[in-house]
């Protein structure tokens, strides 16, 4: 491997270090844009079991915001949903775009990566012809060794600029798929919040039902916990 790296020329290094910038954003944003990271199925219901226990204090909408982007964009709703349905979305949709570009973070540098280095390949195949002609002109075609390392330089360069831009391309595309798929789910745990806290919507039987039994489960683990037990005669 040290060979052929050597065999590529100087151009081999930006090319190397594309590819180790590109591995570690892909490592990191699968890590950062997991569902169950990003959009927790537990968070809504967790939310209208506190509303319907009148249980909306700062304390819970702080736990909300610090346990995930969608957290953050609920709490924002949570804390002026006493306020107009207008002021309610402003600030949903002001955290909303922080968020937003959080878990966009670094897929603009994945892209230019994709973008650049078939061009860093092209550079060095331009470069290992103009060695090879510059060779020709001077010696003429006499030393078939020297236009082989032209040669094998240029065709090196662009093989490894494709190798690391076809990879970065296609977890480009598929990170940006993803995001967009957990801004809408987001979105529409956002726009529900709205209508449900302003009475223009109804929560769904199932969440309702969910809040409902994680309400008398734990009334009744108080109740258990409370009961008095006669000690010994």
């Amino acid at each position: 491997m040290l060979e052929i790296i050597k065999a590529g020329g100087w151009l081999m290094l930006p090319i190397l270090a594309c590819s180790i910038v590109a591995i570690g954003i892909i490592i990191e944003r699968f890590w950062f844009l997991r569902r169950q990271r990003v959009v927790p199925k537990h968070i809504a219901s967790q939310i209208w079991q506190w509303q319907y226990r009148n249980q909306l204090d700062k304390i819970h909408i702080k736990s909300v915001r610090e346990s995930s982007p969608l957290g953050r964009i609920l709490a924002a709703g949570l804390a002026n949903r006493n306020r107009s349905r207008e002021i309610m979305k402003e600030s949903i949709e002001d955290v909303g775009r922080h968020v937003t570009l959080e878990l966009e973070r670094f897929l603009n540098t994945l892209g230019t990566i994709a973008a650049i280095t078939p061009l860093l390949g092209l550079l060095g195949t331009v470069i290992g012809m103009i060695k090879v002609f510059t060779v020709i002109t001077a010696q003429g075609v006499d030393n078939p060794a020297v236009l082989a390392g032209g040669i094998s330089e240029a065709l090196i360069t662009t093989a490894a600029g494709l190798a690391v831009a076809i990879p970065s391309l296609m977890f480009y595309r598929y990170f940006h798929g993803r995001v967009m798929r957990l801004v809408v789910d987001m979105e529409e745990q956002a726009i529900k919040l709205v209508e449900v806290m302003h009475g223009d919507r109804e929560l769904d039987p199932t969440e309702n039902l969910a809040a409902r039994v994680s309400i008398e489960s734990s009334l009744k683990s108080d109740v258990e916990h409370h009961e008095y037990t006669p000690g010994p005669v």
